[in-house]
C-alpha cells in the first residue's frame, strides 16, 4: 500500500468516525438544555407533564451519552494513530483545550448521574433543577473546547515554524484564533436546534401512531418553539460565518459557490452542475454572494482561480453547502408555520400529512449537521492545518488502516443498532400513559 493510499484510507476512517460521532455529540450538547427548559416550564406552570417530559428525556439521554463516550474515545485514538504528525504539533500548541474537553465531559457526567439519582429525593423541584445547570454547562463547555481545536485547524496561529521546529509557541493566542467566535456560536446553535427538532420528531411519531395524549402535544409545541428560535439564530450566525470565510478562507467560500473569477456584484449559486467552470441548471441570486461575503451588493469577492490548483478544495462541497443552508432555511420556515398555526388554531397543523412533515424535521436537521461537518472538514482540504501542514503530510505510514476501517465500521453498526433497540424498548415498556397513571396512583396513596 502506497503512502497516498494510506492517507486516503486515513481520511475515510476519520470521516466515518466523525460522521457517526457527530450525531451523538450534537444531541449530547443540545439535550441538556431541552431537559432544563422542560423542567423549568413544568415548575413555572406547575404542570406535571413537563416535569415528566424532562425525566423521560433524561433517561434516553444517558444512552446517547454512553455511546458518545465510545465514539469520542475512538476519535481520540484515531487522531493519535492516523495523524501522528498533526498530534505532535497539537501537543505543542493546542493541548490545553483538548485536556479541558475531557474535564468538561467528566463534570457533565458526574452531575448527570446526581440529577438522575436524586429524582425522587427533592420535594422542591426548583432545587433539583439547579443540578441541571452544571450538566448543561459541562455539555456546552465540552463542545466549546473541542470546537476551539477545530477552529485552530482552520485558522492556525500562536506559533512559528523555524527550520522545521516549533518556536515562539503562545497557547492562548492559538486558542483565541479568528475562527472561534463564529464556529463555536454555529456549533452551539445548531446543536440546540437539532436536538429540539429530534425531540419534536419523536412527539410527532407518537401522534401519527394514534396517541392523542396532551403530553405529546405539549412536547411537540415546546420543542418546535425552541427549534424556531435556534433555527433563526443559526441563520444569523451563518451570515457571520460567510463573512469569516470571505476574510480568512476565501478559497473555501469560492469553491462552495463555484465562484472562479474575482469580481464585484457576485451572485449566489444554488444547485446546478458544472461544465468546466460554467454552472448549468443552477439558480443564481444576484448580488447575494457579495452581500454574504462583505455585506454590500457591489463588494468584490475573491475567485477560486486566484489560488494554486493544489490548494483548492474539491468543488463538490458546493452541494454540501446547498444541503446545509437549504435544510436550515426550510426548518426555520416550517417551524414558524407550525408555531403560528398552533397558536392561531389552524386546522392544517393537526392534519396527518402535516404531522409527517413534523416527523421529518428531526432527520432533516441531522442531515444538515452531517452536511455542515463534511463541508467544514472537506472544505479545508488539502490542509489538515491550513497554510502549514497538508493532510497527506500528516498521515500515518501504517499499512493496517484498511483493517481498522472494517473493525470500526462493525463497531459503529453495532452501536447504532444497539442505540435504536435500547431506546425503543425502554420507552415501549414504559409508555407515558402508564407512567402518568403510576404517578397519580402514587400521589393518591401518599395523600391517603
Amino acid at each position: 500500500m502506497g503512502f497516498e493510499d494510506t492517507a486516503l484510507l486515513s481520511r475515510i476512517l476519520t470521516l466515518m468516525t466523525l460522521s457517526f460521532h457527530i450525531l451523538y455529540a450534537t444531541v449530547g450538547v443540545g439535550i441538556p438544555l431541552m431537559i432544563m427548559i422542560a423542567q423549568w416550564v413544568g415548575i413555572k406552570k406547575n404542570d406535571e407533564h413537563y416535569i415528566l417530559l424532562a425525566r423521560r428525556w433524561a433517561r434516553g439521554f444517558v444512552i446517547t451519552v454512553a455511546v458518545g463516550v465510545v465514539t469520542g474515545t475512538a476519535i481520540g485514538l484515531q487522531l493519535s494513530l492516523l495523524w501522528p504528525e498533526f498530534m505532535q504539533l497539537a501537543g505543542n500548541v493546542i493541548a490545553l483545550p483538548l485536556f479541558m474537553e475531557v474535564f468538561a465531559f467528566f463534570f457533565e457526567a458526574i452531575f448527570l448521574g446526581i440529577y438522575l439519582y436524586t429524582w425522587d429525593r427533592f420535594e422542591d423541584q426548583r432545587k433539583h433543577l439547579l443540578i441541571l445547570i452544571p450538566v448543561a454547562l459541562g455539555a456546552a463547555a465540552s463542545s466549546l473546547f473541542i470546537t476551539i481545536v477545530n477552529a485552530f485547524m482552520n485558522s492556525p496561529q500562536g506559533f512559528e515554524i523555524l527550520n522545521g521546529e516549533f518556536v515562539n509557541v503562545q497557547p492562548l493566542l492559538a486558542i483565541f484564533n479568528p475562527a472561534v467566535p463564529t464556529k463555536v456560536a454555529h456549533v452551539m446553535s445548531t446543536a440546540f436546534m437539532t436536538s429540539a427538532f429530534v425531540l419534536a420528531s419523536i412527539a410527532a411519531l407518537r401522534m401519527i401512531g394514534g396517541s392523542d395524549h396532551v403530553y405529546h402535544k405539549k412536547a411537540l409545541f415546546l420543542t418546535m418553539k425552541i427549534g424556531l428560535i435556534f433555527s433563526i439564530a443559526t441563520a444569523i450566525i451563518g451570515d457571520f460565518s460567510g463573512k469569516y470565510l470571505a476574510e480568512y478562507q476565501p478559497e473555501k467560500l469560492a469553491a462552495a459557490e463555484w465562484h472562479f473569477e474575482t469580481e464585484g456584484d457576485a451572485g449566489l449559486i444554488l444547485f446546478g452542475v458544472l461544465d468546466g467552470q460554467e454552472p448549468k441548471y443552477a439558480i443564481k441570486i444576484p448580488y447575494a454572494l457579495s452581500i454574504l461575503a462583505h455585506g454590500t451588493p457591489g463588494a468584490e469577492v475573491i475567485g477560486l482561480n486566484e489560488f494554486p490548483e493544489d490548494e483548492r478544495p474539491p468543488l463538490w462541497i458546493h452541494y454540501l453547502f446547498d444541503t446545509m443552508v437549504g435544510i436550515g432555511m426550510w426548518l426555520a420556515f416550517f417551524s414558524m408555520v407550525y408555531v403560528v398555526g398552533a397558536w392561531r388554531g389552524w386546522a392544517i397543523v393537526r392534519a396527518k400529512w402535516f404531522r409527517w412533515l413534523l416527523l421529518a424535521t428531526g432527520p432533516l436537521a441531522l442531515v444538515a449537521i452531517e452536511a455542515g461537518w463534511w463541508f467544514t472538514e472537506v472544505g479545508r482540504q488539502p490542509w489538515i492545518l491550513r497554510g502549514y501542514m497538508k493532510t497527506a503530510d500528516a498521515a500515518t505510514t501504517s499499512g493496517q488502516v484498511d483493517l481498522m476501517i472494517i473493525l470500526f465500521a462493525g463497531l459503529y453498526i453495532i452501536l447504532g443498532i444497539g442505540t435504536v433497540v435500547v431506546l425503543t424498548r425502554m420507552y415501549k415498556r414504559n409508555p407515558v400513559e402508564k407512567e402518568l397513571a403510576d404517578r397519580e396512583a402514587k400521589k393518591g396513596g401518599v395523600q391517603e
